[in-house]
């Protein structure tokens, strides 16, 4: 291994990605003047690639002690700059995206002589330079072997200075810098520590190992943030081993009943005052004299045509009762099955074994046919009677009276109530509205989406998606309610006995005051409430059951 005849071992390469350096069939230039007493020799190593931005003596620098310099590295380190005057290799750019170092222009300086028989120079024949803050410290102190002649820095020579220690800085070590070197026998053992701030003395510097460093104590920084309740709740639930933190609240719907109760006196509040509000605004703005001449032109009800009937048959009250005992158990049914996620019976019909649904669908159609049913019987009546005329406006006088009617009930001053005879506008606009569009779109909405609209029928069905019934049906079902939440309302308020008895007695006059104390109307109407929330409780799978069986199949899954 003496000789330089042999194939010169490869190290890694010098960029990465590249071929191991160097190159394939290069071989060192023997050294001039080089005397070897050692009586072993090591192979030279190439220094492993230091990264982008930091020195190539950095990362040439051994880092064990253990690893012996043979004596011969010496000279293939003196040979590399030639009495020809052959330029110095260059390595790795000091700084990202800059040019390798060190310069083109530089010359190769690096002369050395080996004069005690043991010592040997490192291929980095440069001081150590601590790497920058942000990689990790080691714990123990790097220790470098020099030789004798790097001991000139601290004979007068400038040590060379490398890398900044923090982002920005000076370079390192500071300006007058000299490692402090101790002479045994004819090796130099100098050690360089990294020193916990940039500025240091002119000394050995000794290295902290991290695992010395104390992190019990809190920084000395005044305290400004504090853990939460749900963190100490939790802190004195891990120390106690029970669950101390208070269970979620159910919730019905999006709110839990405290939000519910909150949201309902807020918001019943706010409606109160908005309707305070209203009444005042209202009452001003009739009793001025644009006011005082609406009302006398429109008094809020037009003259029916001649030959309108007067008074209620007793068809009519049969027909006002079975609707509201059917559209009750329609909307029962229909929030049931737009609610349900299982079913708990099905209904399949005969004929049709893949026409399954749930038993409450069943329920809902029934009734939905059994509703359209009694409303073709109720429209004929109307015309053949005469009755239309009372609820299909005859005269654009319909729209000024209604919005006197409006004002009137909005001011508390609500209009003479006299359905006997005639409704006012409002009234009437509203059961033109029920009977003749509301009713009409609920049925064919609830078609699209039953089991008897046509499957095969491809064309129909693109031109009526059901996304659209869907879309209508709901809407439609709460319009139901707020009329009959509101018709109930202005039975009570106007009147309720005299109300009671035209609607479910047939009974009335064209006085307003007539058969005031008459409470026929009412024990009808007391009869008709027993009926209709007994069918409400017997509406089960129980009772709907039997029932059902006379028209197909029901199972419980």
């Amino acid at each position: 291994m003496a000789s330089y005849g042999q194939t010169l071992r490869r190290g890694l390469p010098r960029r990465p990605g590249g071929d191991p350096w160097p190159p394939a069939g290069d071989a060192p230039v023997e050294a001039v003047g080089a005397v070897t007493t050692a009586p072993a020799v090591a192979e030279t190593v190439e220094p492993p690639v230091a990264p982008a931005g930091v020195d190539e003596s950095i990362a040439a620098a051994p880092a064990d002690v253990s690893t012996s310099v043979p004596a011969t590295a010496a000279g293939a380190a003196a040979s590399r700059a030639d009495a020809g005057g052959r330029a110095v290799r260059r390595g790795l750019p000091r700084v990202p995206g800059g040019e390798p170092w060190p310069p083109a222009s530089a010359a190769a300086a690096a002369v050395a002589t080996v004069a005690a028989p043991a010592v040997a120079k490192t291929p980095a024949d440069e001081p150590v330079v601590p790497a920058v803050d942000a990689a990790p410290k080691s714990e123990t102190p790097a220790t470098t072997v020099r030789t004798a002649a790097a001991t000139t820095a601290g004979s007068g020579s400038a040590l060379r200075r490398g890398l900044p220690r923090v982002p920005g800085g000076d370079p390192w070590p500071p300006a007058g810098f000299a490692p402090a070197a101790v002479v045994a026998d004819d090796i130099v053992v100098e050690t360089v520590g990294v020193a916990p701030e940039p500025a240091v003395q002119e000394s050995a510097v000794a290295a902290v190992p991290a695992a010395s460093i104390d992190v019990s104590t809190p920084l000395p920084f005044t305290r400004t943030v504090w853990q939460g309740a749900a963190a100490r709740r939790f802190e004195a639930e891990q120390r106690a081993g029970v669950k101390l933190t208070t269970p979620e609240p159910q919730r019905h719907g999006p709110f839990t009943k405290l939000q519910w109760a909150g949201a309902v006196i807020v918001g019943g509040g706010g409606l109160l005052f908005a309707a305070g509000m209203a009444v005042l605004i209202v009452r001003w703005l009739l009793s001025t004299q644009w006011g005082v001449d609406f009302l006398a032109a429109y008094p809020g009800e037009y003259h029916l045509p001649e030959g309108a009937p007067v008074g209620f048959p007793a068809w009519l009250g049969w027909q006002h009762f079975f609707n509201v005992f059917l559209m009750v158990l329609i909307i029962r049914s229909g929030l049931q099955v737009r609610t349900e996620k299982r079913p708990t019976a099905f209904w399949t019909p005969r004929k049709n074994p893949k026409g399954k649904i749930s038993l409450n669908l069943w329920f809902h159609q029934s009734l939905d046919i059994l509703w359209l049913v009694n409303g073709v019987i109720f429209v004929v009546l109307l015309f053949v009677s005469g009755q239309w005329m009372r609820v299909i406006p005859t005269s654009w006088e319909v729209f000024p009276n209604a919005v006197s009617a409006v004002l009137q009930y909005i001011s508390l001053d609500w209009p003479t109530e006299n359905g006997w005879a005639n409704y006012n506008s409002i009234q009437q606009i509203a059961y033109f509205v029920t009977i003749f569009i509301a009713a009409p779109v609920a049925a064919i909405t609830g078609f699209r989406m039953s089991g008897m609209w046509p499957k095969n029928a491809k064309g129909l069905s693109k031109a009526y998606p059901i996304e659209w019934a869907r879309a209508v049906h709901f809407p439609t079902m709460l319009y139901f309610v707020a009329f009959i939440a509101v018709h109930v309302f202005l039975v009570f308020a106007t009147g309720a006995l005299r109300n009671l008895n035209h609607m479910y007695a047939a009974q009335g006059s064209v006085d307003p005051n007539a058969y005031a104390d008459n409470w026929t109307g009412f024990w009808f109407f007391v009869a008709s409430l027993v009926v209709i929330v007994a069918a409400w409780i017997a509406a089960r799978p129980l009772t709907l059951a039997p029932i059902a069986r006379l028209f197909g199949n029901v199972s419980g899954r």
